[in-house]
């Protein structure tokens, strides 16, 4: 019995470990705002040197709270947090810079 409450404890840590981990941050600047439908387009901020891959800057649309949308405007240059709520990337986190 003990065994078993053992195993369970460190499966919930595993768990908890993992969900925690997947938060994601990234940079870019806000492209698009849609308020009526609670989306947000951000164009990553390129890393790397110049020139050292194949591809632009990628573009992702977002959900987001309303809260979190009346502080930033087109052409903010953010910091996000993303989580997944739902099965959709969604911003938890926002900071202008």
């Amino acid at each position: 019995m003990k065994l078993a409450k053992l195993i369970l404890a460190g499966s919930l840590l595993i768990g908890i470990a993992s969900s925690a981990s997947a938060q994601q941050t990234l940079t870019g600047t806000v492209t698009m705002i849609d308020r009526m439908s609670g989306t947000i387009a951000i164009q990553q901020t390129q890393s790397g040197t110049v020139g050292s891959s194949g591809g632009g800057a990628v573009e992702r649309q977002f959900k987001a709270s309303d809260d979190l949308l009346e502080n930033v405007h087109a052409g903010d240059r953010v910091t996000v947090s993303i989580g997944e709520s739902g099965g959709k990337k969604t911003i938890t986190k926002i900071e202008s810079r």
